[in-house]
């Protein structure tokens, strides 16, 4: 799959920007916009396509945004009007899910940032019903910057929305480290108030949305979020297995960081005594190849126990670190618990190159290293 929106990833041999932007996609788009009189869907079509060679997505959705705008209206409350009347059915709002709609319906969001920044108000509507289309996150963040108050002034009444895409896009809109996204100067802790709200939400797509959230926060804040989903736990006005996942989603990178507080959070003992053993099958792999390695834990006390593994990568100059998750188990008092696990060294990856060199296995266990062993790693 893609590294980003600009990536070049996909299957089959096609980029990711192929895939989405292809002569029938852009057909169905100028099929939308064919309701406008005096609209030249093929015209539109076959410019789009003579400029869409070598570029990533963004700047595909840049050439189709402008594409359009060459037989729209030049002032942007005009533009905007018929931009709108061209847009296609809302999603089905009874789902509440994974349902991002057609990439090809982010191109309103293009228009809004390119010609609307001197209309806020307008831009914002415009993004309000575009993003009952497809995610609008990206295009709502230009704005922010701009237009703070008025943009929090409309979130305000946004996260009440009947539209569940409009109440994702108050959370993901306003993620401090949204992936791919430009940078905002808002205050990381105002949104909180947004989510007090969304993490009660029944929408699935909205509590992915306010966990990422709170995940991208933990790594400038992490009291304020332990604190924040402490009290949601309290209020218990999401459903308790909802919650947990909120929880366990929102934490994921304070756990690989072993971080006390927020294990415990989760249930889990950082002090649980534990005596750890790590076996490998082989203390000499090869790249592509795979490590085999067995771990062994027991306990006295016994108790849930949160098992990840981390690789220390042999590096020119140094070493890097990564980790993965093993097994979220029960540990038994005076029980042995053996986990195997098989992690691929893979030399075809395009965003960590491997090197030959020493290499090591780290078994952490509730966010406290238990064992280590080390290996060789071959070309």
């Amino acid at each position: 799959m893609a590294r980003g929106p600009d990536g070049q990833g996909g299957g089959a041999g096609f980029s990711l920007a192929d895939q989405l932007f292809h002569r029938q996609s852009l057909t169905d788009l100028g099929r939308d916009f064919s309701v406008l009189p005096g609209f030249d869907a093929e015209r539109f079509v076959e410019t789009s396509l003579s400029r869409l060679a070598g570029l990533g997505v963004h700047a595909r959705l840049e050439v189709l945004a402008e594409a359009l705008a060459e037989q729209l209206p030049s002032g942007f409350p005009e533009m905007a009007e018929q931009v709108e009347a061209a847009l296609p059915e809302p999603l089905d709002p009874t789902l509440g899910d994974d349902d991002f709609g057609r990439f090809i319906h982010a191109v309103p969001g293009v228009l809004a940032v390119k010609h609307g920044m001197a209309y806020p108000e307008r831009a914002l509507d415009l993004i309000h019903a575009a993003t009952q289309r497809f995610s609008m996150e990206f295009a709502l963040r230009p704005f922010l910057n701009r237009w703070q108050a008025d943009v929090l002034a409309r979130l305000d009444n946004w996260v009440a929305d009947p539209n569940y895409h409009v109440r994702r896009l108050v959370s993901e809109g306003t993620r401090p480290k949204l992936p791919w996204g430009m940078g905002i100067s808002l205050d990381p802790l105002v949104p909180l108030r947004y989510l007090d709200a969304l993490h009660a939400d029944k929408t699935r797509f909205v509590t992915r949305s306010v966990a990422n959230h709170l995940n991208d926060l933990s790594k400038i804040a992490p009291g304020e979020v332990l604190t924040r989903l402490g009290r949601w736990q309290e209020e218990a006005r999401q459903a308790p297995r909802e919650m947990d996942w909120i929880t366990r989603h929102a934490l994921r990178t304070a756990v690989k960081r072993g971080e006390p507080e927020a294990l415990a959070l989760l249930g889990y003992r950082p002090d649980l005594p534990v005596a750890a053993r790590v076996t490998l099958s082989s203390a000499d792999v090869k790249i592509g190849d795979r490590l085999g390695f067995a771990v062994e834990l027991v306990s006295p006390e016994g108790g849930p126990v949160l098992v990840d593994y981390r690789l220390r990568f042999h590096r020119p100059g140094g070493s890097a670190e990564k980790v993965f998750k093993l097994k979220s188990a029960r540990l038994l008092p005076g029980t042995p618990l053996r986990l195997d696990k098989h992690h691929r060294m893979k030399g075809d990856a395009t965003t960590f190159r491997l090197h030959p060199g020493p290499h090591a296995v780290i078994v952490q266990v509730n966010g406290r290293d238990v064992a280590e062993a080390t290996f060789a790693l071959s070309a």
